[in-house]
């Protein structure tokens, strides 16, 4: 880093330009501009920079520069390192580490006084987080991330020296794999006007691509995780600016305030934060003559779910907005749509169709950041105070008698004490819970006020995690989901009673009272989407992403709700990632063998790394009691022999427990061997298979990737046991995505992709699939897949969701991403392990129906909807329609087996209970050592 210039010319120069701008700014040696570095500007037609390019550019600025310090955020998935850029004055880097305290122990709100919090928001710095690139195809958040890095070191104007002294400013490239990936692809033609952002080879996030602004609940990703330890461990900044592409058609850019509904969660004073700073922002752009900024109703955005960048963190007191800006490198244009031409609230300043180049989004996107840093100068104090008041608001609310709004719940209870009030109430039709009518006297609003406040109603204080539940590993993964988002998380050091109850030394304990509490009560709670319909029987308004994802549901822990303030012998753990604490092996003494229980998810890891030590690992097909505990069918039985012990060493670190025999494995118990594992996915990569490789690679499983070329090519069966298609990998009768078509669509194809091109057909792929099953192969299909494929074989399963031969329309049946609770048949090798009722993850998912003559054909239903209101957390509108419902089917083909899973059973690496359907399907394919 280059220190002020001092010798007394400078000195002397400074004092004639004047005083003021040197002493903010300070007299920097030449800023390399981005023309000099790359030969072009950021937002140049037909340029895009790779993200070696900016990082590269960004140590050289750092070299010239007394504004700029660079942080190591962690490593990628590939193997680069993920670069946070620290900008602010030059004093200000002096001290940084006190301005980062500062802002930590507001944003915690602990142990301070208003008059304390109050000076400390005066002598605090605002800090703003600026990302870009997080969408790596979107690929003007990266150009603009460098493009403002560059104009906030060089320029000397009055108002960038005002920022550079009043904010500290995080500018972090979210994605620096997916950059070098897309431009690279863009540039690599040399002929600029031939170039294009299509046809793009894989995903450009490792696995998940798009769905990398899906993770920042279970924090799966690296780049995630490198995200959530800067935001929630070291810097908790007051406003975080997300950006993203692209805007909706006949605009340029969407902002915030977001369209209805807001969480539940949500402080009141974050809310209004949003709507405070969403307006600076169009202010701005209005004043600079930049028109087409659109707000509210002109975008899909509500500020209901939890789960993105700028999501998650309003769940945490962040003013977080997110930017959906149109812009390529290749010009555009503007259409001209009539109704985006006339100016409403929502769309003040309209913009005229036109041509339209890279460089003016980029201009945009500097207006935006440079209005964004302007309300947190002038309102530094402000935005410091506010996020303690929000952090106290919250342990106040987890120290007290609360409750969160419920609208279904209280329309419920209205029904009952005034079964005249109208059920449109319980709908909240247009957004808004109530529409219960209004009560006749003061007395009557008060009874209900009373009833909707029932003590048994109130929000917990706390949650308790016993430590001696079947599944502890688990559990812990969930307590890590909370630590990596920044909750405080307390272990108990013995054992201790709460509320009548005892729990063993270890259990985990999350208290309500602190700064954090809408995340933890947004992870712990059922969410309660209200029905939202633009007016009475219109479709549903889809929510934005999901209604319903509580991941204390999904993840299947055991955990108690305290409703009363409680203490014991707790200590802090963290605040990082805990160990899982590791398993034991009892009565090893002259045992022949060894069991463990596979109601443990890591159970699957451990036969993975046993079967690949040439472990012998049998499947017990029916109940097994050793030493007084009996072990359900589907538990592994490991038989000693002399390389057993170490081979069971190494597999106690996952939390996985082995029970000691004297017994032989039974007589029926199936032995297996390391599965061969086939999983289809296409060229460009796709989301659902993406997650399915983050499971099977987390889980230890090695597997082959299958393109409809390999598919194609059959004799799948002597390379294969199991199959596995995910969401979208079969089509249906009409076609499908199934892939893209041919090598000499995508022009000038590197070698490494030839094989991957090509769809997978009804007339060429599927005869394959079925020739497997039929000589005894496996297939794991999941959502639209197992439905085509049932359709396919002719299996005698049909949609239940269908009325008078047409499917059920949205207006009778709507269930946006929820959480809903299904019954297994524990007798099936494919609900091995599973909870009697167990969560599943339903998206509009399929549901079947089975024919009368479904047993005499080798169907069963083996997870079926047995209540007409399985809805457990988000939005399911005609629940009743899905009872008795079947959506998960085993099936024999010839000699092989279907299992076909309607829900998504791996969804976003969240829903861990029914990753068992998974992975019982793949050992179910070996069971018995076919070779």
């Amino acid at each position: 880093m280059i220190s002020f210039q001092r010798s007394a010319s400078i000195a002397a120069l400074s004092l004639a330009l004047g005083a003021s701008i040197a002493t903010a700014a300070g007299a920097q040696q030449h800023i390399t501009t981005p023309k000099e570095e790359f030969g072009a500007n950021f937002g140049d037609d037909y340029f895009l920079a790779n993200y070696k390019q900016i990082s590269d550019y960004w140590h050289k600025l750092a070299r010239e520069s007394n504004r700029i310090v660079l942080h190591d955020m962690g490593k990628t998935p590939e193997g680069r390192t993920q670069l946070m850029a620290i900008v602010t004055s030059p004093e200000n880097h002096k001290k940084l580490a006190h301005y980062k305290d500062i802002s930590a122990r507001l944003a915690h709100a602990e142990g301070l006084t208003d008059a304390q919090a109050r000076a400390l928001a005066k002598e605090g710095k605002a800090v703003v987080w600026i990302d870009g690139g997080l969408h790596a195809s979107e690929v003007l958040g990266a150009q603009q991330l460098g493009e403002t890095v560059y104009q906030m070191v060089s320029r000397t104007d009055e108002e960038t020296t005002r920022f550079l002294n009043d904010v500290i400013i995080l500018f972090v490239h979210a994605n620096p794999d997916g950059n070098d990936l897309v431009a690279d692809w863009y540039m690599r033609n040399p002929v600029p006007t031939e170039r294009t952002l299509n046809g793009l080879p894989r995903a450009y996030q490792h696995y998940i691509g798009h769905e990398n602004n899906r993770d920042f609940l279970a924090s799966t990703q690296l780049e995630t995780k490198n995200i959530d330890r800067a935001l929630y461990l070291e810097w908790f900044p007051q406003i975080l600016y997300n950006h993203h592409q692209s805007g909706p058609a006949g605009t340029v850019v969407y902002s915030p305030p977001l369209r209805d509904p807001y969480n539940y969660n949500l402080d009141p004073v974050l809310i209004l934060g949003l709507q405070s700073l969403g307006a600076a922002m169009h202010t701005r752009l209005a004043i600079e003559g930049k028109g087409g900024a659109t707000m509210r109703s002109g975008g899909s955005y509500d500020g209901w779910w939890n789960g993105g960048l700028r999501n998650t963190a309003t769940f945490h007191n962040t003013i977080a907005m997110l930017t959906e800006m149109i812009g390529s490198p290749t010009p555009t244009r503007v259409p001209l749509i009539l109704d985006r031409q006339i100016p409403i609230g929502d769309l003040a300043m309209p913009v005229p169709p036109q041509e339209w180049h890279f460089r003016q989004s980029i201009d945009y996107s500097v207006s935006l950041n440079r209005a964004t840093l302007d309300f947190a100068s002038r309102m530094r104090e402000n935005l410091l105070f506010n996020i303690y008041v929000m952090g106290k608001h919250s342990i106040e609310r987890g120290s007290h008698d609360t409750w969160t709004p419920n609208p279904r719940r209280e329309s419920a209870i209205a029904a009952t004490m005034n079964p005249t009030a109208g059920s449109a109430g319980a709908a909240g039709r247009g957004g808004r819970g109530g529409g219960r009518g209004s009560t006749a006297t003061g007395e009557q609003d008060m009874a209900l006020w009373a009833a909707i406040h029932a003590p048994d109603l109130r929000d917990p204080r706390g949650y308790i995690i016993p430590s001696d539940q079947v599944d502890f590993p688990t559990a812990t993964k969930f307590v890590n989901m909370l630590l990596e988002s920044g909750i405080a998380v307390s272990r108990a050091t013995r054992a201790f009673d709460v509320a009548g109850k005892k729990y063993s030394a270890g259990s985990y304990v999350v208290q309500t009272a602190q700064a954090f509490r809408p995340h933890i009560i947004d992870m712990f709670e059922p969410q309660v989407h209200p029905d939202v319909f633009p007016f009475p029987g219109a479709p549903p308004t889809r929510p934005y992403d999901n209604a319903g994802w509580t991941m204390s549901y999904q993840t299947g822990i055991q955990y108690d709700r305290i409703l009363d303030g409680f203490t014991g012998p707790f200590e802090k753990v963290g605040p990082w990632d805990v160990a899982t604490p590791a398993g034991a092996i009892a009565s090893a003494a002259n045992a022949v063998g060894f069991v463990t229980d596979n109601r443990v998810v890591n159970s699957f890891i451990a036969a993975t790394r046993l079967l690949k030590s040439n472990e012998d690992v049998f499947r017990l097909t029916a109940p097994l009691t050793v030493n007084g505990k009996t072990f359900a069918a589907g538990a592994l039985y490991i038989r000693s022999k002399p390389s057993t012990a170490a081979a069971l060493q190494h597999t106690l670190a996952l939390g996985v427990t082995y029970e000691g025999t004297s017994a032989a494995p039974p007589a029926d118990a199936a032995k297996l061997r390391t599965p061969r594992i086939g999983m289809w996915d296409v060229y460009g990569g796709n989301q659902e298979a993406g997650w399915m490789r983050w499971v099977l690679d987390t889980y230890e499983f090695s597997f082959d990737r299958l393109f409809a070329p390999a598919l194609d090519a059959g004799n799948l069966d002597q390379k294969y046991d199991v199959l596995i298609f995910p969401q979208g990998g079969i089509p249906g009768a009409g076609g499908g995505r199934g892939g893209v078509g041919t090598a000499e669509t995508i022009p000038n194809l590197p070698a490494e992709y030839q094989g991957q091109v090509g769809r997978v057909t009804v007339e060429q792929t599927l005869p394959r699939v079925r020739e497997f099953l039929e000589k005894g192969g496996t297939v794991i299909a999941i959502g639209t897949s197992a439905a085509n494929l049932a359709d396919y074989l002719k299996l005698p399963v049909e949609s239940q969701l269908v009325e008078n031969g047409a499917p059920l329309p949205a207006t009778k049946l709507f269930i946006p991403g929820s959480v809903l609770s299904a019954k297994v048949d524990p007798s099936s090798a494919a609900t091995a392990g599973m909870l009697e009722h167990t969560n599943v993850f339903f998206d509009n998912s399929p549901v079947f129906k089975l024919g009368p003559d479904a047993a005499a054909k080798g169907v069963k239903t083996v997870m079926w909807f047995d209540s007409a209101t399985p809805l457990k957390s988000g939005w399911a509108w005609g629940q009743n329609y899905l009872e008795n419902g079947a959506v998960a089917i085993e099936a024999t083909v010839g000699k092989g087996t279907l299992l076909m899973f309607g829900p998504k059973i791996v969804e976003r690496g969240q829903p861990h209970q029914t990753f068992k359907f998974l992975f019982n399907g793949i050992y179910y394919s070996v069971m018995n050592s076919k070779s």
